[in-house]
């Protein structure tokens, strides 16, 4: 006897989906606006500190400098305190989110990744989620709103196309490797966008970026936006650190695949177009993790991590729905 849905729970839990996309679209604008008011503060705080040397200002006072009181430190400028409101948003926004997709598995009494519409909420939710805990160090923050611009595009998608109504799943999927590999893979690959944001921003950053740091663009909204954009360095280890943490979970969440393969369809690999492509997948990105230990082949590891996340975009879109033949196209 199959579970009814609970339809009231279920458009609530829709409700909540289309909050939380708002409050990362509004997350998103404040990191925006805080770039372009960081550079002001700055300039501002470097006309202060000539003015105080023009007017004779002594050395800086310190602890030991008698009958001098000093204050509680620096204040926070005004584009600092907006990149914090926008960093609050997000977290609030997350946690939105991830009540959206456990509603929805209480109203459907199964695990709430059955669908493409369900499986994008959850790589979008382990995308918001990796990037609060691997870029919450101030160097490597500001890659967190470049991230939510293709998140936030991924969830318009999810909602405005790959809606599927809350009930039931296909009778294939009514296993308990339902759970175990695809919120695996789907967390696997939210993770990898992050890095592969990074990657791209990495090969900006690069082409502009001179020996000692700078950039050669430092005018218009071109310049703003490099110079917004961490350091190539910084950029680099992001980008490795978070495959380091993607590529085992997205190993296991293949081999899991192959095992339920063997107990649904009897044969682990059939070299089915999703497995095909999944293995490809898997190939770049151990490819990129070779390429980024080996000096000879450094330069070409952005790459490699880029085109590794294509294909997984393609495999999620194109595979899902285009490939005929394919044993996976239920998933759609």
């Amino acid at each position: 006897m199959g579970t009814e849905t609970n339809v009231d729970l279920a458009n609530f839990a829709d409700v909540l989906f289309t909050s939380a996309t708002g409050i990362y679209a509004l997350a998103l604008v404040l990191m925006v606006i805080e770039l372009a008011t960081s550079r002001v503060d700055a300039t501002a705080a470097r006309d202060r500190k000539r003015e105080l040397v023009a007017a004779g200002g002594g050395p800086i006072a310190t602890d030991s400098t008698p009958g001098r009181v000093l204050d509680d430190g620096p204040r926070r400028t005004k584009s600092e305190r907006i990149g914090r409101m926008g960093y609050a948003l997000v977290v609030a926004g997350l946690l939105v989110h991830v009540t959206s997709i456990v509603l929805r598995g209480v109203a459907t009494g199964r695990m709430p990744w059955g669908n493409m519409y369900e499986f994008m909420s959850i790589m979008c939710a382990g995308a918001v989620l990796a990037s609060l805990v691997l870029l919450r160090k101030p160097e490597a923050r500001p890659i967190l709103g470049f991230v939510l611009v293709p998140i936030l595009i991924f969830m318009f998608v999810a909602e405005g196309v790959l809606y599927t109504t809350a009930g039931p799943v296909v009778p294939s999927l009514k296993s308990y490797w339902l759970a175990i590999h695809v919120s695996i893979v789907s967390i696997g690959a939210g993770i990898f966008l992050v890095s592969g944001v990074a990657s791209l921003l990495y090969l900006i950053r690069r082409r502009f970026e001179l020996p000692d740091g700078s950039v050669t663009v430092t005018s218009g909204v071109g310049g703003r936006l490099l110079q917004a954009i961490p350091s190539t360095q910084v950029l680099d280890r992001v980008a490795y650190g978070t495959v380091i943490v993607a590529f085992p979970l997205f190993s296991a969440g293949v081999i899991c695949g192959a095992v339920w393969a063997e107990a649904a369809w009897g044969r682990p690999w059939g070299w089915d177009p999703k497995e095909t492509t999944s293995f490809i997948a898997w190939v770049l990105y151990a490819a990129y993790l070779h390429a980024r230990a080996t000096s000879v082949w450094r330069k070409a590891a952005p790459y490699l991590n880029l085109l590794g996340f294509a294909v997984i975009v393609f495999n999620l879109f194109i595979i899902n729905y285009f490939a005929t033949g394919s044993l996976h196209s239920y998933a759609g």
